[in-house]
C-alpha cells in the first residue's frame, strides 16, 4: 500500500508526543541495559524537544535491567520475582536516562503508575496534574507501570496499552510505538513475500493479518497484538499512531514514510472513562433487569440498587465491575460504591427505602454515572 500524500503531516505538526519503547530495544542479548541504545533514543527525543515539542517517554526495561544484577537469565514468570527485578532495575533505568538526557541540558522525572492511579477520579486528576506540571517545567516525564506494587488483578499488563492510555491522559497529538520490528506486516516479517502495511485507516485494513506474539529474547511482554490494540485505543480516541522500530525513531519522528501509520478515526471522549474501559479488569458482575439496562445504556443514568438482580464476584467499594444484562452480556463497566458482601441485601430496593431503614449513607448509587463507561 502506498501512502497518500500528506499522511505524515500529523507527525510533523505534533506538539505533544508520547513515545513508547520496548525492553528489547534497550537491552543487550544478555538482558542488561545497552547504554548506546538508550543514548541513541535520547538523541532523537532531545532533537524533537529542542524543536518545540513536549515529549512523554513510556519506557519498558525495568525488569529486564534487573535480570543481570540478580543473576537471572530470562524474564521471570512469577509476579514476585518480576517485582524484585523491577525494584532493582528501575533505578538503573532512570539513572541511565538521567545521565543521557543531561548531555542536552534536559531533566527527567520518573512517573510510576498503577491502574488505580488513573481510574479513580482523584487519582486520575493527580496523575494528570503531575504530568502536566512536569511538561510545563520542561522536564521529560519517563513513565512505567509501578511493577513493585501492582498485583495480578490490577495490572496494565503491557506498556503498549499503558502508552496509549497515557497519550489520552496528557491529550497527546501523536503516539509513537517503538520496538524491534520496523512495521506491521501482513505475516511473519521473517518470511519471504510478506508485505509491509504502510497505513491503517480502520479495521478493514487489518483483515487477514496475522499478528505475532512477544519475541524470543524473553525480556518483553508484548508483541504485535498488544501494539495493534494500543493503536486501536489511541486512534478511536483521536490520536494518530506510528509503529516502527527504535532504529528508525529519527525518521519516524521526522514524518518520513517509515513503519505503519494508524490514522485517527474518532473524537476525543472523556479520557478517564477510557482508562476505566481499557485499563481495568472487572472484579465482579452486577446483573441488571431490563429497566436498569435501559436507564444505564440509553438514558446514561446512574445504577441504583432497585435495578440489580444478582451479584457475582468478590470486590470492595471502588473496584471496577461489569454491568451485564439478563443474558450475561456486559453492557457497561463502572466503579462500584458497595462491597460485594453488603450488596445482596440491597437489591431490588429503592434508595429512599434503604435510607429510611439503614441510614442516609445508603442513599448513594451502586455505580454513579460519572464512574461508568458503556462497552461495545
Amino acid at each position: 500500500m502506498i501512502e497518500s500524500e500528506g499522511t505524515r503531516e500529523a507527525v510533523r505538526a505534533a506538539k505533544r508526543i508520547v513515545v513508547k519503547v520496548g525492553s528489547s530495544s534497550l537491552t543487550t542479548a544478555a538482558g542488561g541495559l545497552d547504554g548506546e541504545r538508550v543514548a541513541a533514543l535520547v538523541d532523537v527525543i532531545a532533537r524533537r524537544h529542542r524543536a518545540g515539542a513536549e515529549v512523554v517517554l513510556v519506557s519498558s526495561g525495568a525488569i529486564a535491567a534487573g535480570l543481570v544484577p540478580l543473576g537471572l537469565k530470562r524474564r521471570p514468570r512469577d509476579l514476585a520475582t518480576q517485582q524484585a527485578a523491577a525494584s532493582v532495575g528501575q533505578g538503573l533505568l532512570i539513572h541511565q536516562y538521567t545521565e543521557s538526557f543531561k548531555r542536552y541540558g534536559l531533566r527527567v522525572g520518573q512517573v510510576l503508575l498503577t491502574v488505580d492511579d488513573v481510574t479513580r477520579r482523584a487519582h486520575y486528576r493527580n496523575a494528570y496534574r503531575t504530568l502536566r506540571k512536569l511538561l510545563d517545567l520542561g522536564v521529560v516525564p519517563i513513565v512505567n507501570e509501578n511493577d513493585t506494587v501492582a498485583t495480578e488483578e490490577i495490572r496494565f499488563g503491557d506498556n503498549d496499552r499503558l502508552a496509549a492510555l497515557v497519550a489520552l491522559l496528557v491529550h497527546a497529538d501523536l503516539l509513537v510505538l517503538l520496538s524491534d520490528v520496523d512495521a506491521l506486516y501482513d505475516g511473519d516479517p521473517r518470511n519471504p513475500g510478506v508485505r509491509r502495511i504502510a497505513e491503517v485507516r480502520g479495521p478493514a485494513d487489518l483483515e487477514g493479518v496475522r499478528l505475532g506474539k512477544a519475541g524470543k529474547a524473553g525480556v518483553g511482554t508484548g508483541g504485535m497484538v498488544t501494539k495493534v490494540e494500543a493503536a486501536r485505543i489511541a486512534t478511536i480516541s483521536g490520536v494518530p499512531v506510528v509503529l516502527t522500530s527504535a532504529a528508525l525513531a529519527a525518521e519516524a519522528l521526522a514524518g518520513a514514510g517509515v513503519g505503519t501509520f494508524f490514522h485517527a478515526s474518532g473524537e476525543r471522549p472523556r479520557q478517564r472513562l477510557l482508562w476505566l474501559a481499557h485499563a481495568t479488569t472487572p472484579r465482579g458482575r452486577l446483573y441488571l433487569d431490563a429497566g436498569a439496562v435501559q436507564a444505564v445504556v440509553e438514558r446514561r443514568l446512574s445504577l441504583l440498587p432497585a435495578g440489580v438482580t444478582r451479584v457475582d464476584g468478590i470486590f470492595t467499594a471502588g473496584d471496577p465491575v461489569d454491568l451485564v444484562d439478563e443474558n450475561g452480556h456486559p453492557v457497561a463497566r463502572g466503579l462500584v460504591n458497595y462491597d460485594a458482601v453488603e450488596l445482596p441485601g440491597l437489591l431490588g430496593r429503592s434508595t429512599r427505602e434503604l435510607s429510611r431503614e439503614l441510614g442516609p449513607e445508603y442513599e448513594r448509587e451502586v455505580v454513579h454515572r460519572d464512574d461508568l463507561v458503556l462497552l461495545g
